[in-house]
C-alpha cells in the first residue's frame, strides 16, 4: 500500500514536471519566434550616403548622389530571410565640379531626362561570417539591369537619439560602366583613356525601423 502511493505521488511529480517544461518551451519559442519577425525599415537619407569612384588619368574622382530612397525587411535572427530595394534620382550627382555633373546628366553617361531613376532590388542575401553578408541583386542604369554582388557589413541595432530603433550598414561593390551602356571615353595624347571602365560603389546606410500602425481613434461624434 505505501509503494503503491509513493510510485503515485512520484507519477504525479513526474507529470507537473513535463506540464511545466512544456510551459517552459513554449514561452521560449514565442519569445525566439517574437524575436525572429521580419522587421520593417526606411533608409534614412540624412545619414546615409551613396559614392562611387572613377579613375581619371592617373587618379581616382570620388562622386556621389545626393537623393535617393530606400526600403528593407530584416530578420535579425536569420538574415538570408531579409531584403532591400533601393532607388537613386540620377540628376541628383554630384562630383564637386558643376560642368562635369552636368556631362554626367547627358546623354553620354546617365541620360536622365530619358532613364531619371537607378535601381537595385535585392534576389538573395547570403550570411558569409558574423554581421557579414553578400547581397545579389538586380542593379538597373540607364535602363540595362544586371547582376551585382554586394558586401555587406551589418554594424548594429539599437535604440536611436530621441528615440526609436535604427540599424547601420555598410556595402561595397563594384562595376563595369560599359556594362550599363555608359560608355563616353575619349583619348590624351600619346595614348591612354581619360576614364577607366571600373566603378567602385560605396553605401553608407542608416535606416528606421517602421513603427506598427495603430489603429485610429473615432472621433467622437458630435452633439445635435
Amino acid at each position: 500500500m505505501i509503494q503503491s502511493r509513493v510510485s503515485s505521488s512520484r507519477a504525479r511529480v513526474g507529470r507537473t514536471a513535463a506540464i511545466a517544461l512544456l510551459a517552459a518551451a513554449g514561452l521560449a519559442l514565442a519569445a525566439t519566434s517574437a524575436f525572429a519577425a521580419p522587421e520593417n525599415y526606411t533608409v534614412d537619407p540624412a545619414h546615409s550616403a551613396v559614392g562611387f569612384s572613377i579613375r581619371h588619368l592617373f587618379s581616382r574622382v570620388p562622386g556621389r548622389f545626393t537623393k535617393f530612397e530606400g526600403k528593407m525587411v530584416v530578420d535579425r535572427d536569420d538574415f538570408t530571410k531579409s531584403s532591400v530595394q533601393v532607388t537613386i534620382d540620377a540628376a541628383s550627382i554630384d562630383t564637386n565640379e558643376p560642368a562635369r555633373d552636368k556631362h554626367l546628366r547627358s546623354d553620354a553617361f546617365f541620360d536622365v531626362a530619358k532613364q531619371p531613376k537607378l535601381t537595385f532590388a535585392s534576389t538573395r542575401v547570403k550570411q558569409v561570417a558574423t554581421n557579414k553578408l553578400q547581397i545579389e541583386g538586380s542593379l538597373t542604369i540607364r535602363g540595362t539591369t544586371k547582376p551585382v554582388v554586394l558586401d555587406v557589413d551589418v554594424l548594429g541595432f539599437g535604440p536611436a537619439y530621441g528615440g526609436g530603433f535604427r540599424g547601420g550598414f555598410e556595402a561595397h561593390t563594384k562595376i563595369n560602366r560599359q556594362d550599363f551602356g555608359v560608355a563616353w571615353n575619349d583619348v590624351v595624347e600619346g595614348g591612354g583613356a581619360v576614364l577607366g571602365d571600373e566603378v567602385e560603389i560605396t553605401l553608407n546606410v542608416e535606416a528606421v525601423k517602421e513603427q506598427p500602425k495603430t489603429a485610429a481613434t473615432p472621433a467622437p461624434k458630435k452633439g445635435l
